[in-house]
């Protein structure tokens, strides 16, 4: 009776299994990389080239006639009052956007997973519906909601006596109506990230910690805010990212005005781009954005992390 042969261990027979292993990993990985680089990659890099060029319209038929102008399209941004207003535009609606949406999103997470017993899925859907909802349908309720002479807060207004203002019509309350909107709109992914931390926060601390005397509030700053920080974190990172890039909410309820009081860099590199088919220019927009983005998400990870030391 023959017996089965071992099979070889040695250091020879390992690197050829890690070889084969290795292979097939990039085999199946295939498909997403050819995809990426046709679709991301080359993209990316053609719009950096882009930016040092004066390429428009005329360039469309021959692009390799685009001249190259250097960083003139870059000096060039931070000379353009619309840039700039752009600019300050996109910062206000990240400074105040983001606290509101990750503080209004503790809130409702602390709330749904320990406050609130009766419901409880029903409120969830509720928060997070605005979440897969169309930007159209959510743009036709706000504008009912919002609408000086027949919205809701119209009718409310004049069962007061009051008159309401013209939200998206003022350049002081364009912008703050849009930032109440997104965050409407996104505090459902806040809350279910949060909601998934703090579940997974050990009871025997909460417990330990109600046995050793601590009330509600210092549960709260001492236990389930330092617990919950790596989730905090990836949501400030996220939220960040997203109300740097808005573009939705001002593209359809006011299209940038009045007077360019909610024009976003978003919106201005799609009017630059596609409008007046300033590819160039809009493409160094692009590129000093993703710069902007790539600066304040290193920033946010660097001080939060450091925080949990």
């Amino acid at each position: 009776m023959e017996t089965a042969k071992p099979t070889p261990s040695g250091p020879r027979s390992r690197r050829r299994r890690a070889g084969v292993q290795q292979l097939a990993g990039w085999l199946f990985s295939t498909p997403f990389l050819v995809l990426f680089a046709v679709f991301m990659a080359l993209p990316i890099i053609a719009t950096l080239v882009m930016s040092f060029t004066d390429f428009g319209l005329r360039n469309v038929t021959d692009p390799l006639s685009a001249e190259f102008i250097g960083l003139e399209n870059y000096t060039k941004l931070f000379q353009d009052d619309k840039f700039l207003k752009s600019l300050f535009n996109t910062a206000y609606f990240v400074v105040v956007g983001v606290p509101l949406t990750i503080g209004a999103g503790l809130v409702i997470a602390v709330l749904l997973n320990n406050g609130i017993d009766r419901m409880r899925t029903f409120f969830r859907i509720g928060f997070y519906a605005p979440v897969v909802t169309s930007i159209v349908a959510i743009a036709v309720v706000w504008r009912f909601v919002l609408d000086p002479a027949d919205g809701l807060i119209a009718g409310l207004a004049t069962e007061l006596g009051m008159t309401a203002p013209d939200f998206l019509g003022s350049e002081t309350l364009a912008m703050p109506s849009l930032i109440v909107m997104a965050i409407w709109r996104n505090l459902g992914t806040v809350m279910v990230l949060l909601i998934a931390g703090l579940q997974a926060i050990p009871q025997d601390v909460r417990e330990a910690a109600r046995l050793d005397g601590a009330g509600a509030w210092h549960e709260f700053r001492l236990i389930t805010v330092p617990l919950l920080r790596p989730t905090l974190l990836y949501a400030t990172v996220i939220t960040t990212i997203g109300y740097l890039n808005v573009f939705e909410e001002p593209f359809v309820m006011t299209n940038g005005g009045p007077s360019n009081s909610t024009l976003t860099v978003s919106l201005n590199m799609y009017r630059e781009g596609f409008n007046f088919f300033h590819m160039g220019y809009a493409s160094a927009m692009a590129y000093v954005l993703f710069v902007a983005i790539m600066g304040i998400t290193v920033l946010q990870l660097r001080l939060l992390k450091d925080n949990t030391k």
